[in-house]
C-alpha cells in the first residue's frame, strides 16, 4: 500500500510506549500508516483492532523465525536486528513511498510534514547524536566519546524513500543486521547503530538532519535551549519541537542525565512528568515488567548473555542444538549441555576457552573437504595433487592440536 508508513519495534513490555508513539503520530498526521513490529508474544487480550496500529509484523513475517538465530540475540539485539528487514518488508511487500522508523520511547509534537518533504530531497534521513562540538570536558566524555563508542547517528529515528537508492540503503542495512546486530563494542559493533556510521560514505544522497527540533534527548541538551510549555507549545532554540526521545526511562538513566544536563529547566521536567503519565495511561503498571518470550528457555529458565555469546560463536553447538530454547529432551538440550560441559561460573578464562573450542573441528572439516575436492580433480594431475595434498595433510595434523 503506497503512502507514508511508520513503524516501531518492541517486546511486550514496551507496548505502553509504542501506543503513546502511535497516538502522537496520529495527532499530527492521521494519514500515516503505523506498524508494530512485535518480537514477543502479545499480552493476553491483545486486539489489534483496538490498538492505534494499522498492522502487526512478527519476526516470522520477516523470515526470521529460526530458533538458533533468535537465541543468538539478546532482547535488545533482536528488536534492533529486525528493523532492517522490517524496512525492506514495508518498502517491498507494502509498496510504501516513504517509511519512517521511530523508537517506541519517542513522542511526536509536530513538524512531520517537514520530515516527509525532506525525503523528496534525500533517499534517507539520519539524525546525529550531536550537531555542535562540546566545550565542557564532562560533556565531551558523556556525549562525544559516547558517540564514538555507540555510533555517530541515533537510530531511534530513520527515514527512507521507496525508490531504487532508498531500497539500496535498506537492503545493505538489513543484510548487515541479519548477520552482525550484536552489542559487542570490542568488535566495533553496537547493534544496528554503528553500521550507519558508514552509510553516508556508501550512499551520498543520504540527508543528515541537523535541525535541533528533531530527536531532542538528554545527550544533546547542552546545545538545545528548551522553552515554553505543553499548553503553549515547546520550543527548541526558538523553533517548535518536532519530536522528543525519552530514552533511558526504565533504567533510570533518563532522570539522571536530565538532572545532569537539563538542570532545573521547568519545561524539561514538565515533559518528563507528562510522559510518565502517558505511559501509565497506556498500561505501564500492567505491562512494564512483562517477561519477553525469547529471554528464557522454554522451561522458564532465564537465558544468560554468555550462553547466547557462546552459542553464536560455536558452529558445532548450532549444529548439535538447532533449537537451543528446547529443554524437554536432555540429550538435545543446549541448557543441559551448558550445565554439564559449559564454563564454570565467574571463570572468564574457561568461557573464552569454550568460545574457542570447536574451531579445530571446524577447520579440520574444511581441510578434509578441500582435500577431497583436490583428489577428485582430473585437471590437476598426479604431481599437482601431490603438491597440494602434502601441505594440507600437515595443516590437518596441526588442526587436531586445536581445541574441539
Amino acid at each position: 500500500m503506497a503512502g507514508v508508513h511508520a513503524f516501531t519495534s518492541i517486546t511486550t513490555n514496551y507496548l505502553p510506549k509504542a501506543r503513546g508513539l502511535a497516538e502522537s503520530i496520529r495527532r499530527h498526521d492521521p494519514g500515516f500508516r503505523i506498524h508494530l513490529v512485535l518480537c514477543d508474544d502479545p499480552p493476553p487480550g491483545f486486539d489489534l483492532a483496538a490498538e492505534p496500529f494499522d498492522g502487526l509484523i512478527t519476526p516470522a513475517d520477516l523470515g526470521l523465525d529460526d530458533p538458533g538465530w533468535l537465541f543468538s540475540h539478546s532482547v535488545v539485539e533482536l528488536c534492533t536486528a529486525v528493523k532492517g528487514p522490517a524496512l525492506q518488508y514495508l518498502l517491498a511487500a507494502q509498496g510504501a513511498d516513504k517509511v519512517f522508523y521511530f523508537d517506541p520511547d519517542i513522542a511526536v509534537f509536530g513538524r512531520l510534514e517537514e520530515l516527509v518533504a525532506a525525503l523528496d530531497r534525500h533517499c534517507a534521513l539520519l539524525t546525529p547524536h550531536q550537531c555542535v562540538p562540546e566545550v565542557d570536558d564532562e560533556a565531551v566524555r558523556a556525549n562525544e566519546i559516547c558517540s564514538l563508542r555507540h555510533g555517530v547517528f541515533n537510530l531511534g529515528f530513520l527515514g527512507v524513500r521507496g525508490d531504487a537508492e532508498g531500497r539500496r540503503v535498506a537492503d545493505w542495512w538489513a543484510e548487515r543486521l541479519r548477520s552482525y546486530c550484536f552489542d559487542e563494542p570490542q568488535r566495533g559493533l553496537f547493534t544496528d547503530q554503528r553500521w550507519m556510521d558508514l552509510a553516508p560514505c556508501f550512499f551520498p544522497d543520504i540527508g543528515i538532519l541537523r535541525d535541533p527540533g528533531f530527536n531532542v534527548a538528554t545527550w544533546n541538551l547542552t546545545h538545545r535551549q528548551v522553552t515554553g510549555s505543553l499548553r503553549d507549545g515547546v520550543r527548541i532554540n526558538g523553533e517548535p519541537l518536532g519530536f522528543y526521545h525519552f530514552s533511558g526511562f526504565d533504567s533510570g538513566a533518563q532522570e539522571r542525565m536530565l538532572a545532569r544536563f537539563g538542570g532545573d529547566n521547568p519545561t524539561l521536567w514538565e515533559l518528563r512528568a507528562w510522559y510518565l503519565a502517558e505511559c501509565d495511561r497506556h498500561g505501564q503498571a500492567e505491562l512494564g515488567a512483562y517477561g519477553a518470550r525469547w529471554s528464557r528457555f522454554d522451561d522458564g529458565t532465564p537465558i544468560e548473555t554468555r550462553q547466547r555469546v557462546l552459542y553464536r560463536s560455536r558452529p558445532d553447538l548450532q549444529r548439535a542444538f538447532p533449537d537451543p530454547f528446547a529443554t524437554a529432551d536432555p540429550r538435545a538440550s543446549y541448557l543441559q549441555w551448558w550445565r554439564v560441559e559449559g564454563p564454570t561460573d565467574g571463570d572468564a578464562g574457561s568461557f573464552r576457552a569454550a568460545v574457542d573450542a570447536g574451531y579445530g573441528r571446524v577447520l579440520g572439516e574444511f581441510l578434509d573437504y578441500t582435500a577431497a575436492r583436490i583428489r577428485r580433480s582430473p585437471r590437476l594431475g598426479r604431481l599437482g595433487r601431490a603438491c597440494l595434498l602434502g601441505p594440507l595433510a600437515l595443516a590437518r595434523r596441526l588442526a587436531r592440536m586445536l581445541p574441539g
